[in-house]
Protein backbone atom coordinates (compact mmCIF):
# COMPACT_ATOMS: atom_id res chain seq x y z
CA UNK A 1 0.00 0.00 0.00
CA UNK A 2 1.24 3.39 -0.98
CA UNK A 3 1.84 6.05 2.45
CA UNK A 4 -1.25 8.05 1.47
CA UNK A 5 -3.37 5.00 1.15
CA UNK A 6 -4.05 4.92 5.28
CA UNK A 7 -4.66 2.43 7.42
CA UNK A 8 -4.56 -1.45 6.06
CA UNK A 9 -7.75 -3.36 5.46
CA UNK A 10 -7.82 -5.79 7.94
CA UNK A 11 -8.36 -9.57 6.67
CA UNK A 12 -10.33 -12.11 8.45
CA UNK A 13 -8.99 -15.68 7.11
CA UNK A 14 -10.48 -18.57 8.64
CA UNK A 15 -8.90 -22.30 8.41
CA UNK A 16 -10.33 -25.50 9.11
CA UNK A 17 -8.29 -28.97 10.17
CA UNK A 18 -9.86 -32.65 8.95
CA UNK A 19 -11.71 -33.21 12.16
CA UNK A 20 -14.69 -31.36 11.80
CA UNK A 21 -14.81 -29.44 8.77
CA UNK A 22 -18.81 -29.16 8.79
CA UNK A 23 -18.48 -27.05 12.00
CA UNK A 24 -15.98 -24.35 10.14
CA UNK A 25 -18.39 -24.93 7.02
CA UNK A 26 -21.32 -23.69 8.91
CA UNK A 27 -19.40 -20.99 11.16
CA UNK A 28 -18.27 -19.52 7.36
CA UNK A 29 -21.49 -18.97 6.45
CA UNK A 30 -22.78 -16.83 9.85
CA UNK A 31 -19.41 -15.15 8.84
CA UNK A 32 -20.02 -14.61 5.50
CA UNK A 33 -16.38 -15.79 4.14
CA UNK A 34 -15.06 -19.40 2.60
CA UNK A 35 -12.69 -21.87 4.41
CA UNK A 36 -9.38 -20.88 3.40
CA UNK A 37 -8.46 -24.12 0.68
CA UNK A 38 -5.16 -25.83 1.90
CA UNK A 39 -3.56 -29.29 0.97
CA UNK A 40 -3.55 -31.01 4.10
CA UNK A 41 -2.71 -35.05 4.74
CA UNK A 42 -0.61 -37.89 6.54
CA UNK A 43 2.68 -39.40 5.53
CA UNK A 44 2.92 -43.51 5.40
CA UNK A 45 4.45 -42.89 9.06
CA UNK A 46 1.33 -40.94 10.28
CA UNK A 47 3.45 -37.48 10.44
CA UNK A 48 0.80 -34.93 9.15
CA UNK A 49 1.93 -32.40 6.55
CA UNK A 50 -0.33 -28.78 5.82
CA UNK A 51 0.00 -26.09 3.25
CA UNK A 52 -2.03 -23.01 2.39
CA UNK A 53 -3.10 -22.61 -1.53
CA UNK A 54 -3.36 -19.05 -0.74
CA UNK A 55 -1.43 -16.36 1.09
CA UNK A 56 -1.75 -15.60 4.70
CA UNK A 57 0.45 -12.82 4.85
CA UNK A 58 -0.78 -9.63 7.53
CA UNK A 59 -4.15 -11.90 7.75
CA UNK A 60 -6.24 -12.29 11.11
CA UNK A 61 -6.24 -15.89 10.97
CA UNK A 62 -8.88 -18.01 12.73
CA UNK A 63 -7.59 -22.19 13.14
CA UNK A 64 -10.82 -23.88 13.97
CA UNK A 65 -10.40 -27.68 15.26
CA UNK A 66 -12.71 -30.21 17.20
CA UNK A 67 -10.34 -32.56 19.10
CA UNK A 68 -12.22 -35.74 19.22
CA UNK A 69 -10.89 -39.18 18.74
CA UNK A 70 -7.97 -39.65 17.48
CA UNK A 71 -7.26 -36.67 19.91
CA UNK A 72 -3.78 -36.42 19.48
CA UNK A 73 -3.92 -36.41 15.74
CA UNK A 74 -5.95 -33.54 15.91
CA UNK A 75 -3.75 -31.89 18.29
CA UNK A 76 -0.72 -32.08 16.38
CA UNK A 77 -2.15 -31.19 12.86
CA UNK A 78 -3.74 -27.84 14.81
CA UNK A 79 -0.12 -27.44 15.57
CA UNK A 80 1.06 -27.40 12.35
CA UNK A 81 -1.31 -25.44 11.28
CA UNK A 82 -0.59 -22.61 13.37
CA UNK A 83 3.45 -23.01 12.73
CA UNK A 84 2.52 -22.39 9.02
CA UNK A 85 0.39 -19.38 9.48
CA UNK A 86 3.31 -17.99 11.92
CA UNK A 87 5.89 -18.92 8.92
CA UNK A 88 3.57 -17.83 6.47
CA UNK A 89 3.47 -14.20 8.76
CA UNK A 90 -0.05 -14.06 9.23
CA UNK A 91 -0.40 -11.01 11.86
CA UNK A 92 -2.72 -12.20 14.39
CA UNK A 93 -3.22 -16.12 14.95
CA UNK A 94 -6.48 -17.34 17.36
CA UNK A 95 -6.94 -21.02 18.05
CA UNK A 96 -10.46 -22.07 18.00
CA UNK A 97 -10.79 -25.51 20.04
CA UNK A 98 -14.07 -25.87 20.72
CA UNK A 99 -13.32 -28.68 23.22
CA UNK A 100 -10.46 -28.21 24.85
CA UNK A 101 -8.14 -31.44 24.60
CA UNK A 102 -6.71 -32.80 27.94
CA UNK A 103 -9.12 -30.94 29.99
CA UNK A 104 -9.72 -33.56 32.70
CA UNK A 105 -5.87 -33.20 33.66
CA UNK A 106 -6.08 -29.23 34.72
CA UNK A 107 -4.45 -30.52 38.26
CA UNK A 108 -2.36 -33.18 40.15
CA UNK A 109 -4.37 -35.76 41.94
CA UNK A 110 -0.79 -37.76 42.93
CA UNK A 111 2.42 -37.33 43.12
CA UNK A 112 4.40 -37.86 39.30
CA UNK A 113 1.48 -37.27 37.28
CA UNK A 114 1.29 -34.53 34.64
CA UNK A 115 -0.80 -31.32 34.20
CA UNK A 116 -1.50 -32.16 30.52
CA UNK A 117 -4.23 -29.25 30.08
CA UNK A 118 -1.38 -26.46 30.73
CA UNK A 119 1.00 -28.42 28.23
CA UNK A 120 -1.06 -28.33 25.86
CA UNK A 121 -1.56 -24.29 26.55
CA UNK A 122 2.21 -24.23 26.32
CA UNK A 123 2.57 -26.06 22.74
CA UNK A 124 0.04 -23.94 20.97
CA UNK A 125 2.14 -20.57 22.54
CA UNK A 126 5.33 -22.02 20.94
CA UNK A 127 3.69 -22.73 17.57
CA UNK A 128 2.69 -19.44 17.94
CA UNK A 129 -1.28 -18.86 18.68
CA UNK A 130 -1.87 -14.85 20.11
CA UNK A 131 -4.96 -16.25 21.46
CA UNK A 132 -7.59 -18.96 22.02
CA UNK A 133 -10.92 -19.36 21.78
CA UNK A 134 -13.04 -22.34 23.70
CA UNK A 135 -16.23 -23.45 24.63
CA UNK A 136 -17.20 -24.67 28.29
CA UNK A 137 -13.84 -25.33 29.60
CA UNK A 138 -14.00 -28.33 32.21
CA UNK A 139 -12.58 -26.19 34.99
CA UNK A 140 -12.42 -22.26 34.24
CA UNK A 141 -8.37 -22.65 35.70
CA UNK A 142 -7.73 -23.57 32.31
CA UNK A 143 -8.24 -20.17 31.26
CA UNK A 144 -4.77 -19.00 33.12
CA UNK A 145 -2.81 -21.88 32.00
CA UNK A 146 -2.36 -20.08 28.26
CA UNK A 147 0.32 -17.04 28.26
CA UNK A 148 -2.56 -14.65 26.42
CA UNK A 149 -6.30 -13.95 26.13
CA UNK A 150 -8.42 -16.92 26.28
CA UNK A 151 -11.95 -16.40 25.22
CA UNK A 152 -14.42 -19.08 27.35
CA UNK A 153 -17.83 -19.05 25.60
CA UNK A 154 -20.62 -20.64 27.54
CA UNK A 155 -23.06 -23.28 25.35
CA UNK A 156 -25.38 -22.59 28.21
CA UNK A 157 -27.52 -20.32 26.47
CA UNK A 158 -28.03 -22.35 23.40
CA UNK A 159 -29.09 -25.41 25.37
CA UNK A 160 -31.31 -23.36 27.97
CA UNK A 161 -33.39 -21.65 24.88
CA UNK A 162 -34.21 -24.79 23.69
CA UNK A 163 -35.16 -26.57 26.83
CA UNK A 164 -36.92 -22.98 27.45
CA UNK A 165 -38.89 -23.47 23.82
CA UNK A 166 -39.28 -27.14 24.12
CA UNK A 167 -40.21 -27.56 28.46
CA UNK A 168 -41.47 -24.17 29.18
CA UNK A 169 -44.51 -24.87 31.23
CA UNK A 170 -43.05 -27.85 33.16
CA UNK A 171 -41.90 -27.81 36.48
CA UNK A 172 -38.09 -27.88 36.62
CA UNK A 173 -35.23 -28.53 39.17
CA UNK A 174 -31.99 -28.15 37.44
CA UNK A 175 -29.60 -31.09 38.54
CA UNK A 176 -25.89 -30.98 38.42
CA UNK A 177 -24.31 -34.66 38.56
CA UNK A 178 -22.17 -33.83 41.43
CA UNK A 179 -21.42 -31.37 44.03
CA UNK A 180 -18.54 -29.65 42.00
CA UNK A 181 -20.92 -28.52 39.50
CA UNK A 182 -23.67 -27.11 41.77
CA UNK A 183 -22.36 -23.18 40.78
CA UNK A 184 -23.09 -24.31 37.12
CA UNK A 185 -26.49 -25.40 38.28
CA UNK A 186 -27.50 -22.03 39.80
CA UNK A 187 -26.52 -20.47 36.86
CA UNK A 188 -29.06 -22.49 34.31
CA UNK A 189 -31.46 -22.22 37.40
CA UNK A 190 -31.36 -18.74 36.91
CA UNK A 191 -31.70 -18.51 33.27
CA UNK A 192 -34.54 -20.46 32.90
CA UNK A 193 -36.32 -18.43 35.57
CA UNK A 194 -35.36 -18.99 39.06
CA UNK A 195 -35.81 -23.01 39.01
CA UNK A 196 -34.61 -24.99 41.97
CA UNK A 197 -31.73 -27.26 41.92
CA UNK A 198 -30.57 -30.21 42.86
CA UNK A 199 -27.74 -32.48 43.27
CA UNK A 200 -26.36 -35.94 42.92
CA UNK A 201 -23.69 -36.94 45.55
CA UNK A 202 -21.42 -39.86 44.10
CA UNK A 203 -18.32 -41.07 44.55
CA UNK A 204 -15.23 -41.97 42.13
CA UNK A 205 -12.38 -43.85 42.33
CA UNK A 206 -8.68 -41.91 41.28
CA UNK A 207 -7.76 -45.11 39.76
CA UNK A 208 -10.48 -45.97 37.43
CA UNK A 209 -11.56 -43.54 34.78
CA UNK A 210 -14.82 -43.11 33.32
CA UNK A 211 -16.26 -44.55 36.59
CA UNK A 212 -18.27 -43.29 39.17
CA UNK A 213 -21.34 -44.25 41.92
CA UNK A 214 -24.45 -42.54 42.04
CA UNK A 215 -25.27 -42.40 45.95
CA UNK A 216 -28.53 -40.11 46.69
CA UNK A 217 -29.97 -37.28 45.33
CA UNK A 218 -29.92 -34.10 47.55
CA UNK A 219 -32.51 -31.45 46.83
CA UNK A 220 -36.32 -31.54 46.00
CA UNK A 221 -37.15 -33.51 42.67
CA UNK A 222 -40.18 -36.12 43.30
CA UNK A 223 -42.42 -34.81 40.88
CA UNK A 224 -40.57 -32.61 38.58
CA UNK A 225 -38.72 -32.72 35.06
CA UNK A 226 -34.93 -32.81 35.96
CA UNK A 227 -32.55 -31.38 33.86
CA UNK A 228 -29.63 -33.13 35.06
CA UNK A 229 -26.11 -31.22 32.87
CA UNK A 230 -22.87 -31.20 32.25
CA UNK A 231 -19.83 -29.75 30.42
CA UNK A 232 -19.64 -33.31 28.78
CA UNK A 233 -20.58 -36.71 28.12
CA UNK A 234 -17.72 -39.28 27.75
CA UNK A 235 -18.72 -43.21 28.13
CA UNK A 236 -21.89 -42.34 29.80
CA UNK A 237 -21.79 -43.72 32.88
CA UNK A 238 -21.79 -40.85 35.04
CA UNK A 239 -25.21 -39.32 33.67
CA UNK A 240 -26.91 -42.72 33.13
CA UNK A 241 -26.26 -43.56 36.51
CA UNK A 242 -27.75 -39.85 37.83
CA UNK A 243 -30.52 -40.03 35.61
CA UNK A 244 -31.38 -43.64 37.61
CA UNK A 245 -30.98 -42.28 40.82
CA UNK A 246 -33.45 -39.30 39.79
CA UNK A 247 -35.96 -41.14 38.31
CA UNK A 248 -36.10 -43.88 42.09
CA UNK A 249 -36.06 -40.50 43.57
CA UNK A 250 -39.31 -39.70 42.14
CA UNK A 251 -38.89 -37.57 39.13
CA UNK A 252 -41.41 -37.51 36.84
CA UNK A 253 -38.91 -37.01 33.94
CA UNK A 254 -34.95 -36.32 33.18
CA UNK A 255 -33.41 -34.10 30.27
CA UNK A 256 -29.82 -34.89 29.86
CA UNK A 257 -28.40 -31.18 28.61
CA UNK A 258 -24.57 -31.44 27.79
CA UNK A 259 -22.29 -29.43 25.92
CA UNK A 260 -19.37 -32.04 24.27
CA UNK A 261 -21.05 -34.93 22.98
CA UNK A 262 -17.47 -37.25 22.91
CA UNK A 263 -19.66 -40.39 23.15
CA UNK A 264 -17.02 -43.10 23.57
CA UNK A 265 -18.24 -46.27 23.60
CA UNK A 266 -20.66 -47.44 24.85
CA UNK A 267 -22.15 -44.15 25.69
CA UNK A 268 -24.46 -44.76 22.67
CA UNK A 269 -25.87 -47.90 23.74
CA UNK A 270 -26.23 -46.42 27.07
CA UNK A 271 -27.77 -43.58 26.54
CA UNK A 272 -30.33 -44.84 24.11
CA UNK A 273 -31.54 -47.15 26.69
CA UNK A 274 -31.80 -45.16 29.72
CA UNK A 275 -35.32 -43.54 30.37
CA UNK A 276 -34.01 -40.03 29.95
CA UNK A 277 -36.59 -38.23 27.87
CA UNK A 278 -34.39 -36.48 25.87
CA UNK A 279 -30.37 -35.97 25.20
CA UNK A 280 -29.41 -32.27 24.45
CA UNK A 281 -25.77 -32.15 23.18
CA UNK A 282 -24.28 -29.33 20.41
CA UNK A 283 -21.27 -30.41 17.61
CA UNK A 284 -18.54 -28.95 19.12
CA UNK A 285 -17.52 -32.20 18.42
CA UNK A 286 -19.01 -34.20 15.37
CA UNK A 287 -21.37 -36.49 15.78
CA UNK A 288 -21.53 -39.19 12.97
CA UNK A 289 -25.08 -40.91 12.16
CA UNK A 290 -24.22 -44.03 14.08
CA UNK A 291 -23.69 -42.33 16.96
CA UNK A 292 -26.94 -41.15 17.02
CA UNK A 293 -30.46 -41.91 18.17
CA UNK A 294 -34.00 -41.10 18.08
CA UNK A 295 -33.99 -38.93 21.75
CA UNK A 296 -30.71 -37.35 20.95
CA UNK A 297 -30.94 -33.89 19.71
CA UNK A 298 -27.63 -32.20 18.71
CA UNK A 299 -28.04 -27.47 18.44
CA UNK A 300 -25.34 -26.06 16.15
CA UNK A 301 -22.62 -23.93 18.36
CA UNK A 302 -21.51 -22.31 15.27
CA UNK A 303 -23.47 -18.93 15.53
CA UNK A 304 -22.01 -18.88 18.87
CA UNK A 305 -18.60 -19.04 17.62
CA UNK A 306 -19.35 -17.17 14.64
CA UNK A 307 -20.31 -13.96 16.55
CA UNK A 308 -17.02 -14.43 19.04
CA UNK A 309 -14.80 -14.61 16.04
CA UNK A 310 -16.68 -11.59 14.29
CA UNK A 311 -15.70 -9.25 17.62
CA UNK A 312 -12.29 -10.60 17.79
CA UNK A 313 -11.75 -9.69 14.80
CA UNK A 314 -13.43 -6.11 15.52
CA UNK A 315 -11.46 -5.56 18.51
CA UNK A 316 -14.80 -5.57 20.14
CA UNK A 317 -15.24 -7.31 23.59
CA UNK A 318 -16.65 -10.87 23.60
CA UNK A 319 -17.43 -10.13 27.70
CA UNK A 320 -19.99 -7.85 26.53
CA UNK A 321 -20.96 -9.79 24.08
CA UNK A 322 -22.16 -12.65 26.22
CA UNK A 323 -23.48 -10.80 28.61
CA UNK A 324 -20.94 -11.10 31.43
CA UNK A 325 -20.04 -14.53 31.07
CA UNK A 326 -17.79 -15.22 28.55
Amino acid sequence: MSPKSGTPKKNLMLFSGRAHPELADEVAKHLDVTVTPQTAHNFANGEVFVRYQESVRGSDAFVIQSHCTPINEWVMEQLIMVDALKRGSAKRITVIMPFYPYARQDKKHKGREPISARLVADLFKTAGADRILTVDLHTAQIQGFFDGPVDHLLAQTVLADHITETYGNADVTVVSPDSGRVRLAEKWAQQLGDRPIAFIHKTRDPEQPNQAVANRVVGQVRGRLCVLIDDMIDTGGTIVKATEALLEAGASDVVIASTHGILSDPATERLAKCEAREVIVTNTLPIPEEKRFPKMTVLSIAPLLARAIQEVFEDGSVTSLFDGSA
